[in-house]
């Protein structure tokens, strides 16, 4: 090949080259295009959505719709009881999550051999973080509520720990009588001078009554069946004394019962299962992003791998894994579909005192409020979304802080 025809052949390939650099800039430019625009028009959605929850939600902002329970009449309704019912189902959540999920990302990374086995494993893991939440809820359902039916059909509880039984009669004069029972369903025999128990109430300052769970030992007496009722506190017909009107328990703190039911304790483990996986991945990540240099230094002093990966490994993969848990309480905070497959109730005027309590979520209480045709009922449920936000950032500061307070010895 002549001269003439090598540089004519290195011109053309040239151009050619040139072209191609060309068409790929080119695209290059056109996908950051694309990817601008898809950007800005879903943080044009999320501005607008936010704009215009907070022009309808601020004005029924107050400490009086934080303070105040739910109720039928809008400018009665508060959100207390859905408020409490989050904070305690992402406590129960986070305290049961993180250690399982860190333990088990350090297992896999740090001491388990690299088979089939432990490959399958993790498979199945990232798997399950696609998962449908409401399918965590059927599980839920029937793992944590109904314990899959060991304790019997029903969800009333068939063993219980910690709680004291009472039976309930009412005496002539309409009061409500506590009186110690040995079980649930096992009637107590009156007789006269057993000791029960009467709540004292007081009138309130509209005239309504306060019930307040202060209760007084009265002693009781059955009156036969031909006698005259006197109208005296603890007298009670021979035909009541027979058998109770209902059974109730007083459930101090540590309280339990199998199955667990409707209780926050199901709901903050159902959750729990939704965001293990999460934990579980951002976890294993955290520490495949430490250097192997620092382990091998390590364990070259001496260490052995479980003080490595104690003092070494771990503390370094910290600030990262708490990111992870930041991102995965999030999500369980706004998590409604697991809770409403539990058949969690939407009317609740109490705030959650032990494991076993009824509870409801801000999720719950939104979208039962948007389902209302009211417009009030609408603007609450706007505040409500405010409220549910301002929870969501103060959990995800408290992480932060706690990432940064762990941070600070490495640096």
């Amino acid at each position: 090949m002549s001269a003439a025809d090598h540089r004519l052949l290195q011109d053309v390939l040239g151009r050619g080259t040139a072209r191609r650099q060309d068409r790929r800039r080119l695209f290059d430019r056109g996908f950051l295009l694309v990817c601008l625009c898809i950007t800005t028009i879903a943080v044009l959605a999320l501005a607008v959505l936010l704009v215009s929850v907070l022009v309808e939600g601020i004005p029924g902002l107050s400490w009086d719709f934080i303070d105040r329970y739910t109720s039928r009449d809008a400018s009665k309704a508060g959100i207390k009881a859905p408020l409490w019912g989050s904070v305690w189902v992402a406590g129960i959540c986070a305290v049961v999550a993180l250690p399982i999920g860190v333990a088990t990302a350090v297992y896999l990374e740090e001491f388990a051999p690299k088979n089939r086995v432990t490959g399958f494993v993790r498979l199945n893991i990232t798997n399950l973080a696609g998962v449908p939440s409401i399918v965590y809820g059927i599980l839920g359902l029937t793992l944590f509520v109904r314990m899959f039916g060991l304790f019997g059909p029903a969800l009333d509880p068939s063993m219980e720990v910690g709680g004291r039984i009472y039976a309930i009669y009412y005496d002539v004069t309409g009061e409500a009588i506590r009186v110690p029972a040995a079980a649930r369903g096992e009637a107590p025999t009156l007789a006269d001078g057993t000791i029960g128990y009467v709540e004292e109430i007081e009138d309130g300052p509209d005239g309504e009554l306060i019930f307040t769970d202060r209760w007084t030992p009265v002693t009781l007496s059955v009156v036969p069946e031909d006698a005259d009722d006197p109208a005296t506190v603890g007298a009670i017909d021979a035909y009541s004394a027979a058998e109770p009107a209902d059974f109730e328990v007083v459930r101090p703190w540590y309280y339990l019962q199998f199955p667990f039911g409707q209780s926050v304790l199901a709901g903050g483990l159902t959750l729990m299962l939704v965001v293990l996986p999460i934990v579980i991945i951002s976890s294993q990540e955290a520490l495949r992003a430490i250097p192997n240099s620092l382990r091998a230094g390590s364990l070259a002093m001496g260490a052995t791998r479980w003080q490595t990966t104690y003092r070494v490994t771990l503390p370094a993969a910290i600030p990262m894994i708490m990111t992870g848990a930041i991102l995965a309480m999030s999500r369980a905070i706004g998590e409604a579909a697991p809770i409403l497959v539990l058949g969690v109730a939407l009317f609740i005027t109490d705030v959650p005192s032990n494991l076993m309590d009824n509870f409801t979520v801000l999720p719950m209480q939104i979208y039962n409020w948007t389902n209302r045709w009211q417009e009030d009922f609408r603007e609450l449920a706007a505040s409500g979304i405010i409220v549910l936000l301002g929870a969501l950032l103060a959990f995800n500061a408290i992480a932060v802080l706690i990432r940064q307070k762990l941070q600070r010895p490495l640096q």
